[in-house]
C-alpha cells in the first residue's frame, strides 16, 4: 500500500506543472490531492507500532510536504503560480525517497514521554525553515533575473515562472513570516531537546555536532530577526543569513543521517 501511495503522489506532482495556466483550478485540485496522498504515505512511513521511523529521506519528504501546504495557503493570497513548476517536481522525488532510503526504527518503549513531541516539533521547525531557505533562493534568482533581463524578451520556462511571482517586497514579507514561524518552532525544538536530554541522558546538552550546528542555526536566525526589527535589514544580506542558517540546520541532522545511512550504511538516533 505504501508503495502505491508514494507512486501515486509522485505521478500527480509530475502532472500538475504541465497543466496550462487557464486550468488553474484543476492544477490546484490535483496538487491538493497529491499533497493528501503524499501525507498519507508519509504517515505510514513514519509511524509504526510503538516506534518511529526516522531517516534523512523521511525528514526531507516531510519538509517538502509542509512546503506544498504553505504554497497552497500562500497561493490564495498571492499569485504564486510560478512556484508550481519549481517546487512540485521536487515533491515528486521526495515522495519516492522513503521507499529507497527507509531510515531506521526508533522504539519508544525506553524513551521519555517528551521524545515524540520533540521529534514532531523538530520536523515542523525543519520543514518551515526549509521552505524559508527555498523561498530565499527563489528571491535571489528572481533578483538576478530582474537585473539581467530588463528590457529583454522572456524566453525560457524558468523566466516565465519567475515573471509570475509577486514583487520582491511581497516575497520578502513572506520570507520573514516563514523565518519567524520557523524560529519559534526551532526554539521549542531546542527547549524540548534540553528536557529530553535531561530525562534520558542526565545532562542538558550533549555537545555533539548536532547540538552545536542546531544552536548555530538558532543564533543565525535570531540575529536575522533582531537585525530586521532594529536595523531594517533587507536584500542579499537577509538571503545569505537565511541560507547559512538553513545549511547549518541541514548539516546538523539530515546531512549526518545521509552520511550514516547511505555512505556508511549505519543507523543512528
Amino acid at each position: 500500500m505504501l508503495i502505491y501511495l508514494s507512486i501515486a503522489a509522485a505521478l500527480l506532482y509530475v502532472i500538475c506543472p504541465f497543466i496550462p495556466d487557464r486550468r488553474k483550478a484543476l492544477a490546484m485540485s490535483l496538487t491538493v490531492l497529491a499533497w493528501c496522498v503524499h501525507g498519507l504515505a508519509l504517515g505510514m512511513s513514519i509511524y509504526a507500532e510503538n516506534a518511529l521511523r526516522i531517516g534523512f529521506a523521511i525528514m526531507w519528504s516531510a519538509a517538502i510536504w509542509v512546503s506544498i501546504l504553505v504554497y497552497l495557503v500562500e497561493n490564495r493570497n498571492f499569485s504564486l503560480d510560478g512556484l508550481r513548476v519549481l517546487i512540485l517536481p521536487q515533491a515528486a522525488i521526495t515522495a519516492l525517497l522513503p521507499l529507497l532510503f527507509p531510515g531506521s526504527l526508533v522504539h519508544l518503549g525506553n524513551k521519555p514521554s517528551m521524545f515524540p513531541w520533540h521529534v514532531g516539533v523538530a520536523l515542523l521547525a525543519y520543514s518551515t525553515l526549509t521552505i524559508a531557505a527555498f523561498h530565499a533562493l527563489i528571491m535571489y534568482v528572481q533578483d538576478l533575473h530582474l537585473h539581467r533581463m530588463r528590457g529583454k524578451p522572456v524566453q525560457s520556462w524558468l523566466e516565465k515562472a519567475l515573471d509570475r511571482l509577486p514583487a520582491l517586497l511581497k516575497m520578502e514579507h513572506i520570507l520573514f513570516l516563514l523565518v519567524t514561524l520557523g524560529f519559534i518552532l526551532l526554539s521549542l525544538t531546542v527547549l524540548s531537546g534540553v528536557i529530553f536530554s535531561e530525562q534520558f541522558l542526565g545532562v542538558a546538552f550533549k555537545w555533539d555536532h548536532k547540538t552545536v550546528l542546531s544552536l548555530l542555526s538558532w543564533l543565525l536566525f535570531a540575529v536575522l530577526l533582531v537585525g530586521r526589527q532594529w536595523r531594517g535589514w533587507r536584500g542579499k544580506a537577509v538571503l545569505r543569513i537565511t541560507l547559512f542558517g538553513f545549511l547549518s540546520l541541514l548539516l546538523a541532522y539530515v546531512g549526518s543521517r545521509f552520511v550514516m545511512e547511505v555512505v556508511l550504511h549505519r543507523g543512528i538516533l
